[in-house]
């Protein structure tokens, strides 16, 4: 073994969060071991689980994230927003840090889910609304309740953990970059190496593996589905195998060269396709039928908001419904809050609270909306018109990972369009998978920014292992069961978020805007000096 090699292997080890990476490596290894002994047992007690949290805790779900999105609805116009995450000067361009912050997993979502929720939607309504099933009535509420799960609340949760780490990591000195840092003023400075921590800490390891690989498992079925559908071409466990590996390699590379030369650019790259194939969308498919669907389910999204996030269907036979989907949403989002949360801290140095607010939720829902009203809505458009049957996708005969493609077989130039949309997939894959991963490693290394390349590939593989196992378990059962598990894990980090929100409302309304920590002063992202005790002297309305 050379120098240079000694030299990675000694830095691996001298980084290592030693209890933090065993237990979330064992922990999310053991999951994968159990499932293969005895899956049908571990799906069953997970079922169980679940389905206890659900009856206990979808209410509290529900009222915490609305409280999250209001809160940083204030952050974005309030005085608070002025203060910086550090004093030095952003590190990323704002259209580099958007495209970045949007492709840390949430894309992958937006991209699957865009042809195919509306019409889950369109054929079983919110009883909230009270209109009938595959009707042309139907048609807004669809689209409105999918602009409803994909544009403020799930991004809220991310944007939280984000603004809480990267506030306290930054602006205190000695508090690392990690999970347990965004509770910083309740735990206390000098407990964050605390058992509590690091259970926390453990948890955000283990959902972030099982969250992320979920949500690859799906990505990586709609890559292999869309090889079928237009191709042909059969996977069977071998080929999904190699198609993983392939795409674990792609993004293993891509996070060994780091944020600026991997992430970034494959980011931007990855919005600059995303609004190709949206607008691609808009102009073949019903384009003045979607300017009035888009205007209406806005509109209708906005009035009702209130009522749809705290709508729990007590009384009216809707809780099912509530529970099914939009409860579930909420928990698979809080469960990828740790790993979104970092990420977002690690790339928003230097930027305003406000900024990195407004970014994490109005932003990247200006990006989202059209998406879901162009994708979603022509796809909606083209079942209720039977201009395409995505029948068997609604009966759940065929998977959700389809209707992307029988959308755009349906339109002019579908070839082409299809082959873009794999690309996005794959791409998308690939800045989800690494940004996920270097949150993971630097989740298991205390906190450090730039871990070792041992430690990034090392997380790559058991991320990559972890998607081709839950596609080749079974596809539906076996990756249901571990969405499942994955709403488990995001009951404790609501309230992981909401005692974040708590910590950012009393250090920063203790402080009156102005803020002086032990070894540097944010007064508004300006002047430093030392102090151990915060000062009150300025208001929040002070100029800089």
């Amino acid at each position: 073994m050379s120098n240079s090699e000694q030299g990675m292997v000694r830095r691996f080890f001298d980084e290592l969060d030693p209890v933090v990476f065993l237990f979330g490596a064992l922990l999310t290894i053991g999951v994968i071991v159990a499932f293969f002994i005895d899956r049908d047992f571990v799906a069953s007690g997970i079922d169980t689980v679940h389905g206890e949290m659900l009856s206990y805790m979808s209410w509290a779900l529900l009222v915490i994230v609305f409280l999250i999105v209001v809160f940083l609805l204030y952050l974005i116009v309030g005085p608070w927003g002025r203060l910086k995450l550090g004093d030095e000067d952003p590190e990323y361009s704002f259209i580099s840090f958007f495209s970045m912050l949007y492709s840390a997993g949430f894309a992958a979502g937006v991209v699957f889910w865009g042809p195919t929720e509306g019409l889950f939607y369109y054929a079983d309504p919110n009883p909230l609304f009270g209109v009938e099933g595959s009707t042309s009535e139907a048609v807004p509420y669809a689209i409105q309740q999918t602009l409803f799960h994909w544009a403020l609340p799930q991004l809220a949760v991310f944007t939280i953990m984000g603004i809480a780490i990267g506030y306290f990591a930054y602006n205190y000195d000695g508090v690392p970059l990690r999970v347990s840092s965004a509770l910083t003023p309740i735990l206390g400075k000098e407990n964050l190496d605390g058992p509590v921590a690091k259970v926390i800490d453990i948890l955000a390891v283990f959902a972030t593996i099982g969250g992320v690989a979920t949500s690859l498992g799906f990505i990586g079925s709609q890559f292999i589905s869309g090889l079928e559908y237009q191709w042909g071409l059969n996977f069977g466990d071998i080929g999904v195998l190699v198609v993983v590996t392939t795409m674990t390699i792609l993004f293993t590379f891509s996070m060994v060269l780091g944020v600026d030369r991997g992430i970034r650019r494959l980011s931007n790259f990855n919005m600059g396709l995303f609004v190709v194939l949206m607008l691609a969308t808009f102009i073949l498919g019903p384009s003045m039928f979607l300017l009035l669907l888009g205007s209406q389910a806005m509109g209708g999204m906005i009035g009702d908001f209130v009522t749809m996030s705290l709508y729990t269907g007590a009384g009216e036979g809707g809780t099912t419904w509530v529970e099914d989907w939009t409860v579930f949403y909420w928990a698979w989002a809080l469960s990828w809050s740790p790993f979104a949360g970092l990420f977002i801290a690690r790339i928003s140095k230097g930027r305003t609270i406000r900024e990195v607010a407004f970014t994490g939720i109005v932003a990247t829902s200006a990006a989202t909306i059209p998406w879901f009203t162009f994708v979603g809505g022509t796809a909606v458009y083209l079942q209720d018109t039977a201009a395409a049957d995505f029948g068997a996708v609604i009966a759940g005969d065929a998977g959700a990972e389809v209707s992307g493609f029988i959308l755009f077989d349906a339109l002019p130039f579908g070839a082409i369009l299809m082959v873009a949309f794999l690309v996005l997939v794959t791409t998308f894959f690939i800045t989800s998978a690494d940004s996920s991963t270097l949150a993971v490693s630097m989740m298991t290394t205390g906190g450090k920014e730039s871990p070792s390349t041992i430690n990034r590939v090392f997380w790559g593989i058991v991320l990559g292992l972890t998607a081709a196992i839950l596609m080749i378990l079974g596809g539906q059962d076996g990756t249901g069961a571990l969405e499942q598990a994955v709403v488990i894990t995001g009951a404790p980090f609501a309230i992981v978020c909401f005692l974040a929100m708590l910590s950012l409302i009393k250090n920063l309304s203790g402080t009156n805007g102005r803020v002086l920590f032990q070894e540097e002063t944010v007064i508004y992202g300006s002047a430093k000096s030392k102090s151990d005790e915060p000062t009150t002297t300025a208001e929040p309305g002070d100029d800089d």
